[in-house]
């Protein structure tokens, strides 16, 4: 059973996005690590108490960001990356104030965030040598 709630544990989460982020694809530490996370929301996904997926939420005036949207690759396919951005959703929703959400998208992602009602706007742009594209859904 997957479990996703809110979480202090900046590293397991770190360490997921190590693994997802780092490791698979390349993405250098110097892109991946930020002083961000203190600030941040952080959501966590854990099956039987065993970390496996997560996401940070920044929030600034009306706008929540959705960033470092990680799982496992032993846990891609099960519904859990929809579960977490459902959840991440909600907990922006659950902000006075937050209007929108928004999140930079790596573009072989596009279409699993557009089923979740997100649009894409803008143009292509690289991050961290990913192409992205920034999509918005109004809350």
């Amino acid at each position: 059973m997957i479990e996703i709630a809110e979480t202090r544990d900046i590293a397991a989460c770190r360490a997921l996005r190590r693994v997802v982020f780092i490791e698979e694809q390349g993405v250098s530490e110097a892109d991946e690590v930020d002083d961000l996370d203190d600030v941040a929301l952080h959501l966590l996904a854990r099956e039987e108490g065993r970390p496996v997926g997560s996401a940070r939420l920044l929030i600034k005036g009306r706008t929540g960001k959705i960033g470092r949207v990680c799982v496992l690759r032993e846990a891609r396919g099960t519904g859990l990356g929809a579960a977490l951005m459902r959840a991440a959703v909600a907990r922006l929703r659950a902000e006075p104030g937050v209007e929108e959400a928004r999140l930079g998208a790596q573009t072989h992602a596009l279409g699993f965030y557009g089923a979740l009602g997100f649009v894409a706007e803008g143009p292509v742009f690289d991050d961290a040598g990913i192409p992205h594209r920034e999509m918005v859904l109004v809350l």
